[in-house]
C-alpha cells in the first residue's frame, strides 16, 4: 500500500498530498510542475501528537522502509515476493520493531530543516531489509538464504541500488535481485521526560529513562543533505513544458518529441522509439530495450540466445546479425507478471520494428528506471530458458558488456479486461497494471 505525504508547493506554498512513489510534484493551485530530487533516500516523519507539551524536546528514531519486488534464483527455480516493510533502524530496547500500519494509516510529513528536534543515527544497515526478505520467502528457499545472511559481504548498497554476492553465497543461491524498490526513512517522534520515553504519536510510555541508561540519546541536528530539491520541468532543448504524471520517471516534450529522465544533477535526454500502432491502439506501454553481450554464456546475437536457452523454435538466418536485446517492462508489475511480460517481449522481439518516437496522448508513465531494468536482465534470462542447467549455473559469472539502452513504447489494444500487444502476444490485466502504480 502506498503512503501519503504532506508536501508544500515550492512555488506558492500550497499544501499538497502526494504518494510515496511520486517524483513529479504538480500543484493544483499555481499549476507549476517540479521534479523532486534528493541526494539519498527520502525522509518522512510521523505527525506528533497534537497538544503535546511544547517544552518537552522531541527526539526522532529512524525506521528503514523498503517496498519492492524480491527475486531469488537457485537450482530449484525462481522465487519472488512483493515486500512492504518498515523496520526499526536504531537499536533501543523498547522501541516498536516496526511501525505497523501507521505509515499507511496516517499522513506523513516530509522532514524539513524547520522540523524541531534532533535525530538518532541509523544503526541498522540494509541487512535488516534482507532479513525481512528471508522471512517472507517460501520455506523451501529459507534455509539456504538464512545461511547467506550471516556473510559479511552480503550487503545491499541502497545509494547505488546494487548488491554483491560473495563466492560462498553462490553455493546456496545463484542470483538475487531487488527490482522496483523504494527505500526511504520514516521517523518516529519520541518525547523525553525526566523519567520516561514516550511515543510522540500516541503519548504512550515506551520505556523508562532508567532502561535507556548507557544508550546515546542526544541525537544530531538536521543534515542539509536530507533536504529535497526541486527541479523545473521545462524541456532543456526547446523550453517547452514537459508532460508526465506524478509517479513518472521519464517526461516527454510534445514540442520537440524528446524524452527526459531525472539525472544526478539535471534532466538527461534519453533515446526513445515506438512501434507504430493502428486505429485499434488504445495505449502505449514502455519497455527498456537493453542490448548487451554476455561472454560467460556466449550470447551475442538473438540466434545465440535462442540456442543457449534451448527455445523450441528454429533461428532464422537474419537473426545471426541481430544483436541480442532484453525487453524489460518500464513500469512496475507483480513479480510473476513482470517475468512473464519480460520473457514474452524478449522472445517476440523479432516481430518488432521500432521507429523514431513522437509524443501521443496515450503514453503510459515510465515508473521503472533503466538502472533497475539492467538488474532485471538475469532474472528475465533465467525465466526465459527452457533448460535450467544451461543457464542457471552460469548466472553468478554473467557480466553485461557493450550495453546500450533505449526506451521503446509498444502499442496495446483494449481486450475488455486486458491490454493486449498484437506482435508479441503480451497480455496484461488492467487491474494488474493499475495495481502496479502502488508497488
Amino acid at each position: 500500500m502506498d503512503i501519503r505525504i504532506e508536501q508544500e508547493c515550492p512555488q506558492c506554498g500550497a499544501p499538497i498530498t502526494i504518494a510515496e512513489s511520486d517524483r513529479l510534484l504538480s500543484c493544483p493551485y499555481c499549476g507549476v510542475k517540479s521534479f523532486m530530487q534528493s541526494s539519498g533516500a527520502f525522509r518522512y516523519v510521523l505527525p506528533p501528537l497534537s497538544g503535546a507539551d511544547a517544552s518537552t524536546p522531541l527526539l526522532y528514531a529512524p525506521y528503514l522502509r523498503f517496498k519492492g519486488n524480491v527475486f531469488l534464483v537457485n537450482e530449484a527455480g525462481i522465487t519472488y515476493k512483493v515486500m512492504d516493510t518498515t523496520r526499526q533502524g536504531y537499536d533501543l530496547t523498547g522501541l516498536p520493531p516496526s511501525l505497523g500500519i501507521r505509515p499507511q494509516a496516517m499522513q506523513l510529513q516530509r522532514l524539513l530543516p524547520t522540523t524541531s528536534g534532533r535525530y538518532l543515527r541509523l544503526t541498522a544497515k540494509a541487512r535488516v531489509i534482507l532479513k525481512q526478505a528471508v522471512q517472507v520467502l517460501p520455506r523451501r528457499e529459507k534455509h539456504s538464504v538464512q545461511e547467506a545472511v550471516t556473510l559479511a559481504k552480503d550487503m545491499i548498497y541502497i545509494g547505488s541500488r546494487m548488491e554483491t554476492i560473495s563466492h560462498a553465497d553462490r553455493d546456496h543461491f545463484l542470483h538475487r535481485a531487488f527490482i522496483g524498490e523504494t527505500v526511504s526513512f520514516v521517523y518516529l517522534p519520541l518525547q523525553l521526560t525526566d523519567t520516561d520515553i514516550l511515543d510522540g504519536v500516541t503519548g504512550n510510555r515506551l520505556l523508562t529513562r532508567e532502561q535507556a541508561v548507557g544508550v546515546p540519546l542526544r541525537g544530531t541536528p538536521f543534515n542539509p543533505r536530507w533536504q529535497v530539491e526541486f527541479m523545473p520541468t521545462l524541456c532543456p532543448r526547446c523550453g517547452w513544458s514537459l508532460d508526465g504524471e506524478g509517479d513518472c520517471l521519464v517526461m516527454t516534450c510534445g514540442n520537440c518529441d524528446t524524452a527526459w529522465a531525472l539525472g544526478q544533477r539535471d534532466l538527461e535526454r534519453i533515446g526513445w522509439q515506438m512501434v507504430a500502432g493502428d486505429r485499434g491502439t488504445a495505449l502505449y506501454l514502455g519497455f527498456w530495450k537493453i542490448s548487451a553481450h554476455i561472454p560467460a554464456l556466449d550470447i551475442y546475437s538473438f540466434t545465440d540466445f535462442i540456442e543457449r536457452t534451448n527455445q523450441p523454435m528454429v533461428a532464422r538466418p537474419e537473426w545471426h546479425e541481430r544483436v541480442m536485446s532484453y525487453w524489460i517492462p518500464a513500469f512496475k508489475l507483480r513479480p510473476k507478471i513482470f517475468l512473464r511480460t519480460g520473457r514474452q517481449a524478449t522472445l517476440g522481439q523479432w516481430r518488432l520494428d521500432p521507429e523514431d518516437g513522437h509524443v501521443v496522448p496515450n503514453l503510459y508513465p515510465v515508473t521503472l528506471p533503466v538502472s533497475e531494468a539492467k538488474q532485471a536482465i538475469k532474472v528475465i534470462l533465467a525465466a526465459s530458458t527452457a533448460s535450467r542447467k544451461k543457464i542457471f549455473p552460469f548466472l553468478p559469472e554473467v557480466r553485461l558488456q557493450d550495453i546500450t539502452a533505449t526506451l521503446v513504447f509498444l502499442p496495446f489494444v483494449d481486450k475488455g479486461h486486458d491490454w493486449y500487444q498484437p506482435q508479441t502476444g503480451v497480455a496484461i490485466s488492467k487491474n494488474v497494471l493499475r495495481f502496479g502504480r502502488s508497488l
